[in-house]
């Protein structure tokens, strides 16, 4: 059984008792009135004492007996009113006749919300961390017959099943759990702590935790645990940012290699294709060229046989093709371009010229001495 401070329980049993002295003296204000009346009736003369005697004694029995009798119910209240130690009725607010001595009023309660503080409590978690809990209980009597019948003290029943269902419900929690997770806690005592005060006639509207206070050890425990993770996170950080930039400047580096090697793709595809432009461009020429020289050829060989005259070439032979010749005469210009270059050369040197005795003036004796 859980032990309740003795000043909650001093505080508690003495407001009773002071509202039980301030009833008693109002009660029998009006008599003990009536009887400064009847005293003060006795030094009337001979002649009207009697009947004084008698209207006042009716009036001060008419007067306790209405004081004695009539019961004051303010709003937000509620009576109950056993006759002989037997329930018997209920009263709401407003005046109401209690046939006293037949009928007592057992029990004064509110129907107003009510806030009960629930003291600190040790509490150990599901992982066996101590800590200390506490609570606040917001409280409505709905059904005062039940709470003053089906409980002997309903504040201290209601404490203490707040505190057993405190200590169960942290222990179901590990001790991270129950710093996070307080609105679960709050709604696991409000469910059983309804289930269990429904029959006391009792409704609780709201329970909220306080304050859930570990040890001092388990706290030191915690801020270097939460050091630990701020160093964590913090190398974390900055790793994810190093791998970023890493990893950045590696995308860069792609970037310009493939930006350069398209560059230079392009540049070689641009110069293949001037180069064949260029080469299809001196092909044509050349056979424009051959084509030119093999009809002058043509041309001259006719004029020559027309004539009669010795117009051709001396050192070609007259029986080869016009195109032949055109080739050959073409390779010798071309030879004789290649020993300029290389006569205009520093260094000694020794130029060969090609001469009809030692090299033949034809396609394959011109071919062989490039060679």
């Amino acid at each position: 059984m859980h032990i309740i401070p003795e000043a909650i329980v001093e505080r508690r049993v003495a407001i009773p008792q002071r509202a039980v002295r301030r009833k008693i003296r109002s009660r029998w204000a009006l008599p003990f009135l009536a009887v400064l009346l009847l005293s003060s009736t006795s030094t009337v003369s001979s002649g009207g004492i009697s009947f004084l005697r008698k209207a006042a004694v009716c009036a001060a029995a008419t007067g306790c007996a209405a004081a004695f009798c009539l019961e004051v119910v303010t709003t937000g209240n509620e009576c109950l009113v056993e006759r002989f130690g037997k329930f018997h009725r209920k009263l709401g607010a407003g005046f109401h006749l209690v046939l006293r001595p037949l009928e007592t009023v057992s029990y004064r309660a509110t129907t107003r919300e009510q806030v009960m503080d629930v003291p600190p409590q040790q509490c150990y978690t599901l992982d066996n961390a101590p800590l200390k809990a506490d609570a606040v209980v917001f409280l409505r009597i709905i059904d005062s017959e039940a709470s003053r019948y089906n409980v002997d003290d309903l504040h201290i029943a209601i404490l203490n099943l707040c505190l057993t269902q405190l200590r169960e419900a942290v222990g179901k929690l590990t001790l991270d759990e129950s710093f996070s997770s307080r609105d679960r806690i709050n709604k696991a005592l409000l469910a059983e702590m309804n289930a269990v005060c429904q029959g006391w006639g009792v409704m609780i509207t709201r329970v909220e935790i306080q304050n859930l206070e570990p040890s001092r050890d388990i706290l030191a425990a915690m801020e270097l645990q939460m050091a630990a993770e701020r160093k964590k996170r913090a190398a974390i950080l900055r790793s994810e940012g190093e791998r970023l930039t890493l990893v950045n400047e590696a995308e860069g580096r792609a970037k310009a290699v493939l930006a350069d090697a398209e560059a230079r793709r392009e540049s070689i595809v641009m110069l293949a294709e001037a180069e064949r432009d260029r080469m299809r461009f001196e092909a044509e020429g050349m056979a424009e060229a051959v084509n030119k020289i093999a009809s002058a050829i043509s041309s001259s060989s006719r004029g020559s046989k027309q004539g009669g005259g010795k117009h051709a070439v001396r050192g070609v032979s007259s029986g080869g093709d016009d195109t032949d010749k055109a080739l050959q005469l073409i390779m010798l210009a071309r030879y004789m371009e290649t020993q300029a270059k290389f006569a205009s050369s520093e260094g000694s040197k020794v130029l060969m010229f090609p001469t009809k005795d030692c090299v033949p003036l034809t396609y394959g004796g011109l071919q062989s001495l490039l060679q």
